[in-house]
């Protein structure tokens, strides 16, 4: 099945922008939840000297990425010790409402503030906090349609940065959720069977429930492999696979790391899952049918990219990622040998270890640490830079991009920033 993954690919992100107008990018890493940007939507080739900014607006501290949808912009950040939701016009930056979430989490990872994206589904957009609440709102209002609380409601711990405590019970639940049809998922954790939880996204009302887990600090994501519609979730303990309509444990495979610092969202292509920690490493797991059921193992290891919390992204058969150090990778996942390393690639970009990757048409365009965006293209041959301009301050974001626009905090912005001429390519 590995031959068919760029078809595979390509059929998902057509089905995606089928349903998903151009001017929106309304979750964690786009319409599809992979960092591609719809096939069709107009992608820039160079970038300016000197980028556009159209607008730019004063915000509080927070590690959540900005969403676009309905011609509103939707972001999370710190006030005064509150975790504030927020919708801006997307055009302009002007406020039309800000709720209370929750009280803001702080440890040493960061200054405080919130770090779960939004998640917007037409009417409404699921929001999140470090210690556990969850909320369904209007998005033309803000007001609360429904809530639950992880560890009030489900039993789930959390204790911060204390002992021995793994994966969303030490540093928060980071993990966006993912809405599938009428049902929204969700990493809630704790050992009451409730690792995953399945919701009826409109009333709050559980479908299902699954698993001890406690869970990583990426989503849920949904994907099909061997023809069944599954739910695959990097907890703080393994990745897993479950049937996406009662929440049964189809596969599992350990994955086991001090503190479970488990961060980077899965990737999947054909039968193929890729995970990757800095202490396990790049994971590359197959996913077999075997009768009525899954077998699912490791099928190559690549310690020597030991991707920490900057999500990686595919292209065809190879993905794309930040290496050890401040390199930039290109890996076949088939085999997981490295088609190229280019070290030090973000020299002078990165401090802590992060860059957000998109796929614009067959380039990456790529938001360093520091501020810097590139262009490099998405080719297992070399790695060739294609363009590069400052951009904003440091930042663990990962851009919306919508319209030609690319939305983007830092720790004291919000901006929106013209990439192409109005109706350009």
């Amino acid at each position: 099945m590995a031959n068919d993954s760029p078809r595979i690919v390509g059929l998902v992100l057509v089905a995606a922008a089928a349903w998903c107008p151009a001017a929106d990018w309304p979750r964690w890493r786009g319409p599809a939840g992979t960092g591609h940007v719809p096939e069709g939507v107009p992608v820039p080739k160079t970038l300016p000297a000197k980028p556009e900014v159209l607008w730019r607006v004063r915000i509080g501290f927070g590690l959540d990425s900005p969403v676009v949808s309905g011609g509103k912009v939707f972001y999370l950040d710190n006030q005064k010790g509150r975790v504030m939701v927020h919708a801006a016009e997307a055009g302009s930056g002007k406020a039309v409402w800000s709720v209370p979430l929750d009280e803001v989490f702080k440890d040493a990872q960061s200054a405080p503030g919130p770090r779960c994206t939004p998640v917007v589904d037409g009417e409404r957009v699921y929001v999140q906090s470090c210690r556990g609440e969850f909320r369904c709102l209007d998005a033309a209002d803000g007001k609360t349609v429904w809530r639950v609380h992880f560890v009030r409601d489900f039993g789930a711990e959390f204790f911060g940065e204390r002992g021995p405590a793994v994966g969303a019970s030490r540093h928060g639940y980071c993990g966006s959720p993912v809405v599938d049809g009428d049902r929204v998922i969700v990493g809630v954790g704790g050992r009451k069977g409730a690792s995953v939880v399945c919701f009826e996204k409109r009333t709050g009302k559980v479908v299902w429930k699954s698993q001890d887990d406690v869970p990583g600090y990426s989503g849920p994501v949904v994907a099909t492999i061997g023809g069944v519609k599954q739910v695959i979730s990097f907890t703080a303990e393994a990745v897993i696979g479950l049937d996406i309509a009662d929440g049964k444990l189809l596969w599992r495979v350990p994955v086991k790391t001090r503190l479970g610092r488990h961060a980077t969202t899965p990737v999947v292509s054909g039968d193929r899952v890729m995970v990757a920690s800095h202490q396990a490493g790049l994971i590359g797991i197959r996913v077999a049918r075997r009768g009525e059921g899954f077998r699912a193992e490791t099928a190559w290891v690549d310690k020597g990219a030991p991707i920490n919390f900057a999500s990686p992204v595919l292209v065809g058969d190879h993905l794309y990622g930040l290496g050890r150090g401040k390199a930039l990778v290109c890996v076949d996942v088939r085999t997981g040998k490295r088609a190229w390393t280019e070290s030090n690639f973000f020299s002078g970009m990165i401090r802590r270890g992060y860059a957000s990757f998109l796929v614009t048409g067959g380039n990456l365009l790529v938001l360093a640490e520091g501020g810097q965006l590139l262009l490099v293209a998405a080719d297992p041959a070399e790695c060739r830079l294609l363009g590069r301009t400052d951009l904003c301050g440091q930042n663990w974001c990962t851009p919306a991009y919508a319209d030609g626009k690319l939305y983007v905090r830092d720790a004291k912005e919000l901006l929106c920033v013209q990439l192409l001429p109005e109706g350009g390519t």
